[in-house]
């Protein structure tokens, strides 16, 4: 959704030249409404919004909806990404932007949230299990020690599944960035740091004090537990 016509006709023609199925709502409103209507793959959502802040609609579809969502908004400082990244946002595209661009996360995006049926390649038999969670890359879904599903983003997701690939070992920003968006990490993107922090609130029992997800200064970060396929 985009508050600028313009801009709106504008994606919806190349995006539907590039085979997308687009619609457009122009309000917090209309999204919301759309929610309840046919299904939706992703969502394009821009934070300067007639009715309502973005951001909180954002946070709105954490909680309503559980598809992808790229942010694309003309906020370009460094505080509103993180914000937007910690609320869930999938990725964060700023205007002016290269349509070429914004159709290659987009199919990345989509690539992530519906992958390829067939075994994981690092888990023969799909699963894993760490420290009483269980992770099924299939169904894309995860489970804590008692058995009730805990949400995840689909970045949080892929952040997850490339650590449990490679378990006590150190991964770099760049390794994850590449793991989530099939790019390098920029000298100010905070992406890993926010998806980082929002794993660490969902599966450690003291965030502020980690022993699962582990910072290595200067390097990255590494998972530090014992990782079981099944």
């Amino acid at each position: 959704m985009d508050d600028d016509r313009e801009i709106a006709a504008l994606l919806c023609r190349y995006l539907g030249s590039h085979g997308c199925r687009v619609s457009t709502v122009a309000s917090g409103a209309q999204l919301r409404a759309s929610l309840g209507g046919p299904p939706i793959d992703l969502i394009l959502l821009d934070l300067g919004l007639p009715d309502e802040d973005g951001l909180l609609l954002l946070r709105h579809l954490q909680s309503h909806w559980r598809g992808p969502v790229i942010v694309v908004s003309g906020r370009g400082e460094s505080v509103e990404r993180v914000v937007g990244l910690e609320l869930g946002a999938d990725d964060y595209v700023t205007k002016p932007f290269d349509l070429r661009e914004l159709l290659a996360r987009i199919r990345s995006v989509l690539r992530r949230a519906r992958p390829e049926p067939g075994p994981s390649a690092a888990a023969p038999n799909g699963g894993f299990k760490f420290d009483g969670f269980e992770l099924e890359p299939l169904s894309r879904r995860l489970t804590d020690r008692e058995g009730r599903e805990v949400a995840l983003t689909s970045g949080e997701f892929d952040l997850l599944q490339a650590l449990l690939q490679r378990p006590n070992q150190v991964l770099t920003r760049d390794q994850l960035m590449n793991c989530m968006h099939g790019r390098d990490a920029g000298p100010f993107d905070r992406a890993i740091d926010v998806q980082i922090g929002r794993l660490r609130r969902k599966l450690e029992t003291d965030p502020a004090h980690p022993r699962l997800i582990k910072s290595v200064r200067g390097a990255g970060y590494l998972l530090a537990t014992a990782v079981e396929h099944h």
